[in-house]
Formats: C-alpha cells, sequence, structure tokens
C-alpha cells in the first residue's frame, strides 16, 4: 500500500512547479493539508515576504533520540531544455516516474509523506519529525530559518537523513561551498586613447587568472582527500559581465565564482588571497590613472560541507535501514551541512540518481521508490523498538 501512495503522492507534488523562482505555498499547504487530514500538526516557518514556507511536524512522543527527515521542495526550472514529456506532470514509462524534481527531490518527499500512516500506527518511542524547506536549489537558503527554531520545537535528535538522490546508498560527506561576485569599476574613455583610462574587463581578466593560479595551488597532491572526487577544494568562475561596445573602455566588469571546499578547508581563504591580489597588484595602478576606480567583492550564498564518522551511530543506523554500509561521498551539496554544524548528526541517502537530476526527462525508478518506502517501513520499526535494534 504505501508504494501506492508514494507514487500517488508523488504525482501531487511533482505538479506543483515550485521552481525556486516562484512560491513553493502551494505545495507546502498541501502536504500542511494532507499531515492535518490524518491529525498531525505542522508549523510553516515563512520567509519574510511570506511567498515561501518551510514546514516542520513531528509525529510519536516529544522526547529526544528522534530522526529528522528532511528534504527540500524547490527544484530547478526546466526552461529551455529538450523534454519529451511534461516536465510538471508525472509520466511513467518503462518503470521509471518522469517529472520535474523526481529524482531531486520529491520521491523522496513522496515516501515520506506516504510512511505517514505508517508512523501513526506504529508504537514509536522516539519521534519521527518532517522538516522540508525551499530555496535549496539556489544556496541551502530557506533551511536555515527552520534550523533557527528546531532547537524550541523539537528535542535533541539522534539523525538527520537528508534524501538527496543517493540510489539509497548512505553519503556520509560533501564539500562545502561559498559563491562570490566581484566588481571592477574602471574609467571609460574612448579606445582610441585607451591607456587614459582603465578598462575594467582586462583588469578582471587579470583577477580571474590569479583565481585559476589559487585553484592550481588546492589541486596540488598534498592537499587532496580520497573520499572526494575531485579529490581537491575547486575554484570556477561561471559568469562575465562586462562592456558597452568595442570602442569604449569598459568602465565595468563583474563576475561571479565560488569554491567547492573540502570539509576542513575554509574558502574564504581564497577569497582573501583575490583581495589581497586586488588591492596590492591592481587597484594602485588602477588608481594612478583614476582615483575613483575600485574592487569590489560580494558574498552570494555559503553552506559548509560535510563529514560524518562511518563509525557514528547515525552511521550504523542508516547502514541498518537501508541495508547498506558502502560508505561513501557526492560531489554536489546539500542542507547536511547545515544540520551537522547545528549540533544533529547527518547523512545523505535517497532515491534516484544525482544523474538524473536537473537533466530533461528526470525521473526516478519504481525500483527505488518502492525500496524507499521499505526503508521507511524499517525506521518505523527502529523507533519503536526499546533498545534500537536493528529492524531487520
Amino acid at each position: 500500500m504505501s508504494e501506492l501512495r508514494s507514487r500517488a503522492l508523488l504525482a501531487e507534488l511533482v505538479g506543483f512547479a515550485t521552481v525556486s523562482r516562484d512560491s513553493n505555498l502551494a505545495l507546502i499547504e498541501f502536504v500542511r493539508d494532507y499531515l492535518h487530514g490524518l491529525g498531525v500538526s505542522s508549523e510553516l516557518i515563512y520567509n519574510a515576504e511570506r511567498t515561501k514556507a518551510n514546514l516542520l511536524a513531528s509525529i510519536g512522543p516529544s522526547v529526544p533520540g528522534g530522526v529528522v527527515l528532511s528534504g527540500h521542495t524547490d527544484v530547478v526550472p526546466a526552461d529551455g531544455q529538450a523534454w519529451t514529456v511534461e516536465p510538471f506532470r508525472l509520466t511513467e514509462m518503462d518503470g521509471k516516474l518522469f517529472g520535474r524534481g523526481t529524482a531531486d527531490m520529491k520521491g523522496y518527499l513522496a515516501s515520506v509523506l506516504a510512511a505517514v500512516p505508517t508512523f501513526l500506527a506504529s508504537p514509536l518511542r522516539r519521534p519521527v519529525h518532517l522538516a522540508f524547506s525551499y530555496d535549496e536549489e539556489v544556496g541551502c537558503l530557506g533551511v536555515r530559518s527552520l534550523l533557527d527554531v528546531l532547537p524550541q520545537r523539537v528535542p535533541q535528535p539522534a539523525l538527520c537523513l537528508i534524501g538527496e538522490p543517493t540510489e539509497l546508498q548512505p553519503v556520509l560527506g560533501h564539500k562545502g561551498k561559498l559563491a562570490m561576485r566581484c566588481h571592477v569599476k574602471g574609467a571609460p574613455c574612448h579606445s582610441a586613447y585607451a591607456p587614459y583610462g582603465v578598462n575594467a574587463i582586462e583588469h578582471a581578466a587579470r583577477l580571474i587568472g590569479r583565481l585559476g593560479e589559487i585553484g592550481e595551488e588546492l589541486a596540488q597532491p598534498s592537499r587532496h582527500d580520497a573520499r572526494f572526487d575531485p579529490a581537491y577544494s575547486t575554484v570556477q568562475v561561471g559568469v562575465i559581465q562586462g562592456g558597452t561596445a568595442l570602442n569604449i573602455v569598459p568602465a565595468d566588469c563583474r563576475f561571479d565564482f565560488e569554491i567547492r571546499a573540502l570539509p576542513d578547508f575554509a574558502p574564504q581563504g581564497v577569497v582573501e588571497k583575490l583581495q589581497d591580489y586586488a588591492e596590492q597588484a591592481l587597484l594602485p595602478r588602477m588608481r594612478a590613472v583614476n582615483r575613483d576606480t575600485a574592487i569590489r567583492f560580494e558574498p552570494l550564498s555559503a553552506y559548509p560541507g560535510l563529514v560524518t564518522s562511518p563509525d557514528s551511530d547515525a552511521a550504523r543506523l542508516v547502514a541498518r535501514l537501508c541495508g547498506s554500509d558502502a560508505f561513501g561521498t557526492v560531489a554536489f551539496g546539500t542542507e547536511g551541512g547545515l544540520f551537522h554544524q547545528a549540533g544533529i548528526p547527518t547523512v545523505v541517502c535517497g532515491p534516484g540518481s544525482m544523474d538524473q537530476g536537473h537533466k530533461p526527462d528526470e525521473y526516478v525508478s519504481l525500483e527505488q521508490m518502492a525500496a524507499c518506502d521499505r526503508l521507511m517501513e524499517r525506521l518505523a520499526i527502529h523507533l519503536g523498538e526499546p533498545d534500537g535494534r536493528d529492524p531487520g
């Protein structure tokens, strides 16, 4: 029955076009009403504009040692992608369920919601908490306000299970991320008199070149961590804008860059190195021509990395629940580092594969959904055991 419920619920969730640029309230209100119909109360934690919300709900006794089942409700856009099915309508073909967010990560949310009747019918000795967030895809933004209230609402949990798509293999680590914008303010003039102006694009190019050198330093073998792929912290420039016409020395140039940092590496150090280069090597030359020139750095988003010990109780529990102790890491980021920072041991494990995430014709297999439903059933048994025995 849980498999039938999870498929039906996934169809409902996919039908909400919760792209990060838009509101997620219709989906969140659907989940709230679904839970209310089962006798479960929930709390919505809104953003400042009240256009988006997190949802928090608990089932079972209000005691420590529960499990947080966490997932994000937003999805990436389908615009400009070559879909062969309707992105926001669930389509079943060849044992697969297609639709935007099926893998990342509404399949997991559907399985969690389908398990609510099982949790309610079980003699839970420790609670299960549902924590659904917004704006994960644009920097893990929404979950922060949920984490702010969590300690006042929930006794200390023993585990947070982040259901990002890992093919239900337990993931104990991922890199952190710091996204930055650099704005170079030059001095324009006619290109025939280029030496009398300050070319913002050229100085941005020098900064980007310096970032490349820093990236090469980070890639040295002495800085590798073999648990990750790539095995080192990386730097990447993804967006650049500048200039208005070829015969005008450009007054402005902006570029966005990111650092994907190993969990023990502080990415702010990369920014500080770039700032030092700007202040010592570039700005003196720029201001010798025009004193109004500038280089400014602006943080865009950040989230921490995650490393959970394979010997931890949390890791051992998830290994039992999913039937695998083949612990790994992933290249993509999750909200897990923020839960870990908040003092909640965290493991990433969910149905589907990120190989399908963010792509046209995204899908999760029926087999993976059924396996996740069984994981939820084992979790219900575990939370009812007085000594936390293996749920089998």
